[in-house]
């Protein structure tokens, strides 16, 4: 919220919070056509609106939208991520699509490139066009 004099000031008050807003997740991108393919026609997400400045894809009920920026510096840290049943069957999914998964010198990835963390969840990285890091995750459910 803008106070009177420009600056931004904390709301504060409401009970409601956030907890029942659908969340929608941004990733930036170079451009918006290379993005659209890779996340339509390679990872199968449904393109819910598009204009110049974004193209808005739906991933089960949730937002994504990849958005048009003019300079991009990806991040080394995954930036959006999708947990999965079988790392295994859709690390082999998106292989057979062409994704090419990330091998880390510091994990003790498998062969797929999956690797086993402390706490027992199986996760692979890779890479969209403009370099973000994504992941797939199949959870160990207590």
């Amino acid at each position: 919220m803008t106070g009177p004099t420009g600056g931004q000031r904390e709301r504060r008050g409401g009970r409601a919070g956030l907890r029942n807003a659908p969340l929608v997740g941004f990733v930036p991108v170079r451009d918006l056509t290379v993005a659209r393919e890779f996340y339509v026609g390679v990872l199968g997400l449904s393109v819910l609106d598009e204009n110049p400045a974004a193209v808005a894809v739906e991933s089960a009920g949730t937002t994504l939208r990849l958005t048009a920026v003019g300079e991009l510096q990806p991040q080394p840290f995954t930036i959006a991520g999708w947990e999965v049943p079988d790392v295994h069957e859709a690390v082999a999914s998106l292989t057979d699509a062409g994704v090419t998964f990330t091998l880390y010198d510091e994990l003790d990835q498998d062969d797929q490139g999956i690797w086993t963390s402390p706490g027992g969840d199986l996760v692979a990285w890779f890479m969209d066009p403009d370099g973000n890091t994504l992941s797939l995750t199949e959870g160990v459910r207590t």
